[in-house]
């Protein structure tokens, strides 16, 4: 699918395109000019594409939305800036779909049955600025997902309730990214290091997840709370889902105090003391076994004499 893609972004060359026009005789300035009309002719229509059937397009918009498709269109304009394939039934993404596409700014893809993305899809959308992913069954967010696509500035990955894991690099590189909208997924955790290399963020969405407040998320909370006047985040719906001492509460409520467990350290001291306990427990234990085998031994005796007496 790469190298048909590939092959067919190969756009004619003005030389070739020259070479195939009529050329009778010394040149005058009537036939070069009709030359020139039709090599640029030639060349325009080797760089368009006509509309997808089922789609409607209109000054570099294509719009696909809402056709009940199981597959993206095999071919659009070359100079397609908004894509929309929203509101469909698109499993999957062919590999280098977006090779030939380099003006597309903005891409909709929300409200599919989509469970991943091949690797490398935006390899060739550098100007790629909006994606919106939201409404799918993504269930993780890869490394370098978006390599390349350095002119993100949103994403909305909202809504892919299978979404567990979002690796550590998943945003590396989007420098200009302001808009990321990771609510009502199944993340319970998120590294610091996915969001800690994305200094344009303004706008953080990640409410309706299972978050477990436990040791590992103080990073990113503490990170958060540094960040919350310059990134405005839905506090009032992000919550603990565990450990049960912190369940139903919210999210940014959580302080330095409610992690203070996190930071407990053992001395010198106290690691004697314990195994001096453990010594005691030992011991105590020891000597309890021995009365006890002492007591039933008594007993046995007792119950003997007892029965020898009475015969």
């Amino acid at each position: 699918m790469g190298s048909l893609q590939h092959r067919r972004c190969q756009q004619p060359k003005m030389g070739d395109a020259w070479s195939r026009l009529p050329w009778p005789g010394p040149p005058c300035p009537a036939m070069l000019l009709v030359s020139l009309l039709l090599a640029a002719g030639a060349m325009h229509s080797g760089a368009s594409t006509s509309c997808p059937v089922l789609c409607t397009c209109h000054e570099q918009v294509v719009d696909c939305s809402s056709q009940r498709l199981f597959s993206v269109p095999p071919d659009l304009p070359r100079d397609t800036r908004n894509l929309s394939l929203a509101h469909n039934r698109i499993a999957a993404v062919p590999p280098g779909y977006l090779t030939c596409y380099a003006e597309l700014r903005v891409l909709d893809l929300r409200n599919n049955s989509l469970v991943e993305l091949p690797r490398g899809l935006f390899l060739h959308a550098q100007r790629l600025a909006h994606l919106d992913l939201s409404y799918n069954n993504l269930s993780h967010v890869p490394a370098d997902m978006f390599q390349a696509a350095h002119g993100l500035v949103h994403i909305d990955l909202s809504h892919n309730p299978w979404l567990r894991r979002v690796h550590p690099r998943a945003f590396q590189g989007l420098a200009q990214l302001r808009d990321l909208d990771l609510s009502y997924g199944g993340l319970a955790f998120l590294s610091l290091e996915a969001l800690e290399g994305l200094p344009g963020l303004v706008t953080l969405q990640i409410g309706g997840n299972p978050w477990v407040c436990g040791c590992t998320m103080e990073p990113l909370l503490k990170w958060l709370r540094n960040r919350i006047q310059r990134c405005t985040a839905d506090s009032q719906l992000a919550e603990c889902r565990g450990p049960p001492e912190v369940e139903g509460a919210p999210l940014f409520s959580l302080t330095e105090e409610s992690f203070k467990a996190c930071h407990l350290t053992l001395t010198l001291d106290d690691y004697l003391f314990i195994a001096f306990v453990g010594f005691v427990v030992s011991i105590a234990s020891v000597a309890t076994n021995f009365l006890l085998g002492i007591t039933a031994n008594c007993c046995h005796r007792w119950s003997k004499a007892s029965e020898e007496e009475e015969i």
